[in-house]
């Protein structure tokens, strides 16, 4: 397996169990139970129906969670490639893309999903914005940087930098 997939796997578990378990802290503490916090993930395909499939919506709650932390991992890392400044300002760049993961969830993939809509709370947002970038954000900037330099050599090779030699 490549260094690359090995960061976008271990980048987006840790993303997904990390912001799974404070999701689950952080709704529990305000009463909202386990299987309702992932039915309302998966209320994003299924919509309020959701919340009548028991089990099943849970789990394919925690599926899309994991999904999309592992994407976000992906396109950090592709990122990364083309722009090795990721990599070597890895704790800046995991800060602010915790909060770009954070603001394209909830302004663009949570409104166009089928789930219900939510009433606004800026406590909840300052805490989920905290979040975002302690435990999707930093996890998958420091696995990037933490498998891109692991052998010592530096950072990705830019996919526009390979050069194709002859086989002699």
């Amino acid at each position: 397996m490549s260094d690359i997939a090995l960061a976008v796997f271990a980048g987006g578990a840790a993303a997904a169990l990390l912001d799974g378990l404070a999701a689950t802290v952080d709704f529990r503490i305000r009463g909202i139970s386990f299987t309702r916090l992932w039915q309302s993930v998966a209320s994003g395909a299924l919509g309020p129906s959701s919340f009548q499939r028991g089990s099943a919506s849970v789990f394919l709650g925690l599926a899309f969670h994991v999904l999309i932390a592992m994407t976000a991992a992906l396109f950090f890392n592709t990122a990364a490639m083309y722009a090795p400044i990721l990599l070597v300002h890895y704790v800046l760049f995991g800060t602010l893309y915790g909060i770009a993961v954070f603001t394209f969830m909830n302004l663009v993939v949570i409104p166009l999903s089928a789930m219900p809509p939510r009433p606004f709370s800026l406590a909840t947002t300052i805490r989920q914005l905290l979040i975002h970038i302690l435990f999707v954000g930093l996890p998958i900037s420091i696995a990037a940087h933490c498998f891109a330099t692991k052998n010592g050599d530096g950072p990705y090779p830019s996919p526009a930098s390979k050069t194709i030699t002859p086989d002699r």
